[in-house]
């Protein structure tokens, strides 16, 4: 026993390294064996993440194909009555997400080649995809904000009108900012702000207010028709002010 003390300093350095050798004599003699259960460890382990990733692509593929349906049925209301909205589920590189890459393509108008919205959409499009796919997701997805810089872009009339309903929608969960130059569509706002610019010769500054009653038709009247005096013009965003209920 002192001859082992010496050898290795003190009592509990020899019993350690007695202890670690133990442990590394039984992994030797065991490594047969242990391979060859790392092995159907690591072969099960790939057959549940296949079966996994399987699943949520399936899952996905399904879900694409309503998420697609849907966005193109609220495109036909917003100016694009001919397009056709598609989500493409397709292999892509293993990640901790799944093995799927997902596409939004767009083809705006019959026989035209569904193309990523991000190189064959317009400004004006993209906007409108956009809220067409917020409207749609909004109810299992909220957002606690939305920005549209000019999502009217392009339109007028009826379509400008729906615009406004949809935003008007998603208010109804959610804070909604919208940019717009259209009366159909600020006829929808329950807040309704004036930005307006000035010079005095050396300082340019911005001003927003909030527009109500009188004002606010008065504006619209502007919006419409370039005047805020016209009998007709404010008659016609009366007419609009009235409109502001939501599409159900």
């Amino acid at each position: 026993m002192g001859t082992l003390i010496r050898a290795h300093g003190s009592l509990d350095e020899a019993l350690s390294l007695w202890q670690t050798g133990s442990t590394r004599l039984a992994e030797l003699d065991d490594d047969g064996d242990r391979i060859e259960r790392l092995i159907a460890e690591r072969e099960s382990a790939r057959a549940e993440l296949d079966a996994r990733a399987a699943a949520l692509t399936a899952a996905r593929t399904e879900a694409a194909a309503r998420l697609g349906e849907a966005v193109t049925e609220e495109l036909h209301a917003l100016a694009m009555p001919d397009a056709r909205l598609e989500v493409v589920v397709s292999e892509g590189t293993e990640s901790t997400h799944g093995r799927d890459d997902v596409a939004i393509l767009l083809a705006p108008h019959p026989g035209a080649e569904p193309r990523s919205v991000s190189k064959g959409a317009s400004g004006g499009e993209l906007s409108r995809v956009m809220l067409a796919i917020e409207v749609v997701i909004s109810a299992t997805d909220p957002v606690p904000t939305f920005v549209f810089d000019e999502v009217d872009a392009g339109i007028g009339g009826a379509a400008a009108i729906e615009v406004g309903r949809r935003l008007a929608r998603l208010a109804e969960k959610s804070q909604v900012i919208a940019v717009t130059h259209l009366a159909q569509v600020a006829a929808f706002a329950n807040n309704h702000l004036s930005v307006v610019k000035a010079h005095d010769g050396a300082v340019t500054a911005s001003d927003v207010r909030r527009l109500e009653g009188g004002e606010r038709e008065a504006e619209m009247a502007r919006l419409l028709s370039g005047l805020t005096d016209s009998d007709a013009a404010l008659t016609h965003a009366r007419e609009l002010l009235s409109l502001r209920v939501p599409a159900a």
